[in-house]
């Protein structure tokens, strides 16, 4: 565990940034789309704690409950700070379509911008322009290979599908897809990723496609509707665990057996979704982006200290998202702390690592450059 622990999340949490800058350095603001509560978006402000620490940064997270609209009232706020209380950098994400528009917001403010998890679309390029350009310090962005998990786990999904037998009359696999939503660059790109999957296969129908917003409860409802409407699905692929989860819950309540009467995949490596895959009542699971928001730190860090990334490009993409087995889904219980704290984040960093040439962000090279640790329980050390 780290020392300073206590006074990083005091700067975090409590907005002491200004108290805190002479000891940690850079100043960044986080825009969390997420909700406080919320497992995921929390585990990523944790883990980038944790990397803030390591770094030597101050960190202020600020979060939008999921609410778009108090995104940008969140970065207005920013924005129009005195000049002496505003951070060097801020982290935005563009979830809902929200970049093109903060990235308006912050423009005049000083306040260089660093955009993770999901980066405009091609048409919203049109309006954005690449980094560095119109958008002058808007310095670059950080994106998981979204696709790699729609790919990984509907492929899986129809490979145990066929194994088990589980083709219906027409001897074709039915799926269901209960997808994230329609606007995020990376909920579509992992649709895209599942539907190539599908493709591919040749044997697959999806019977129907619905949004579930991301919520357990809304999936759930749709699921039970789903099974009623269309009783010859076997497979539900789902954009992420909550969704996935929801939807074992109705298929439990009309008393079915998950991961034998119907398989289930689902994205994000929560505690309870790496237990149901565990048991088999998840048939495959993708996760390890969740860390992005780290990696996004640590280059802000190498930014600030001379070591600009634009030769990697500044639009990277990168391979994150792990398929995990039950020995790769123990590797990281066992490995990783529920805030990244065995991680040390200066070990990937340029900065401090003067011979390396290019990062390597994979959770193959996350779970071996990180020290194995018995100091907590299994449930502890789930990440989001």
């Amino acid at each position: 565990m780290r020392a300073a622990a206590p006074a990083l999340r005091a700067c975090a949490w409590f907005g002491l940034a200004l108290a805190c800058a002479d000891a940690f350095g850079q100043r960044v603001a986080f825009v969390n789309p997420g909700k406080a509560e919320e497992f995921y978006w929390a585990g990523v402000a944790r883990c980038m704690q944790s990397a803030a620490q390591d770094l030597g940064q101050t960190l202020e997270v600020h979060y939008a409950e999921r609410e778009h609209l108090r995104v940008f009232q969140i970065a207005r706020g920013i924005a129009a700070l005195p000049p002496a209380q505003r951070p060097d950098y801020v982290v935005i994400t563009n979830d809902y379509g929200t970049g093109p528009e903060l990235l308006n917001i912050f423009e005049g403010s000083g306040i260089r911008v660093f955009m993770a998890y999901s980066k405009p679309t091609a048409e919203e390029m049109t309006r954005t322009g690449m980094p560095r350009r119109k958008h002058k310090l808007w310095i670059g962005s950080l994106e998981p290979r979204a696709q790699d998990a729609g790919y990984l786990t509907a492929r899986a999904l129809i490979t145990q599908a066929r194994a088990a037998g589980l083709q219906a009359q027409d001897g074709k696999l039915h799926m269901l897809v209960i997808a994230g939503d329609r606007s995020t660059p990376s909920s579509i790109a992992r649709n895209d990723g599942m539907r190539q999957a599908v493709r591919e296969a040749g044997d697959v129908v999806i019977d129907q496609e619905v949004y579930g917003a991301w919520s357990r409860e809304k999936a759930s409802e749709q699921a039970t509707v789903l099974f009623q409407r269309h009783p010859q699905a076997r497979l539900l692929w789902a954009g992420n665990d909550l969704m996935a989860l929801g939807a074992i819950s109705a298929l439990e309540q009309r008393g079915g057996v998950p991961g034998r009467s119907v398989l289930f995949s689902g994205i994000n490596t929560s505690a309870e979704a790496l237990r149901a895959k565990e048991s088999g009542r998840l048939a495959a699971l993708a996760g390890g982006h969740f860390i992005t928001g780290a990696w996004s730190l640590v280059m802000i860090h190498d930014h600030y200290n001379g070591h600009d990334f634009a030769d990697e490009g500044l639009m990277q993409e990168r391979r994150m998202f792990a398929l995990f087995d039950g020995k790769l889904a123990q590797a990281l219980r066992a490995r990783l702390g529920p805030g990244c704290d065995d991680v040390d984040f200066r070990r990937f960093s340029k900065t401090h690592n003067p011979s390396l040439r290019s990062y390597d962000f994979s959770m193959e090279r996350l779970l071996k450059d990180t020290p194995q640790s018995n100091e907590r329980s299994a449930d502890d050390r789930a990440l989001p």
